[in-house]
């Protein structure tokens, strides 16, 4: 049977591996020892050759659709320093919005006066505070806060 794949697989011209022979016709194909008769057992469908193995690109394919959409493109798919996961303005954005959100409620709640509201917020602008807790810190440690 050796021989018949090998010379099934030369007339096909596809590795001995996807040789496929019927299996319920295999006393036909050890009868056939010429290059002859194999080629008739291959025109009958006897003898097939495999469709070829590939990688499938579904996944791929499902990951381009996503990065199309604009998905998969954040801070965690990106490699390098801080700067190049968020740029400088991102920084800024992320840490100067809070600040002054905190420093709204805390004018409207009357915690701080507007007087303090205006120095505070303007040296939240010039990048005194780190985060809202160090915001915090400071008005607790200076008494800035309003007397109730």
């Amino acid at each position: 049977m050796r021989n018949q794949r090998r010379l099934a697989a030369q007339i096909l011209k596809v590795g001995e591996g996807r040789v496929w022979i019927d299996p319920d016709r295999t006393e036909d194909v050890e009868a056939a020892i010429t290059r002859e008769e194999i080629r008739k057992l291959v025109n009958e469908g006897i003898i097939r050759s495999l469709q070829e193995k590939g990688v499938s690109r579904a996944r791929a394919k499902a990951l381009k659709e996503k990065k199309k959409k604009g998905l998969r493109r954040g801070p965690g798919r990106k490699s390098g320093s801080a700067r190049a996961k968020i740029s400088k303005k991102q920084a800024w954005m992320k840490k100067i919005r809070p600040l002054r959100k905190k420093l709204r409620e805390m004018k409207s709640s009357r915690a701080i006066t507007e007087s303090v509201y205006r120095q505070l917020y303007n040296k939240a602008g010039s990048g005194v505070f780190e985060s809202t807790a160090d915001l915090e810190r400071y008005i607790k440690t200076r008494g800035l806060g309003r007397r109730r």
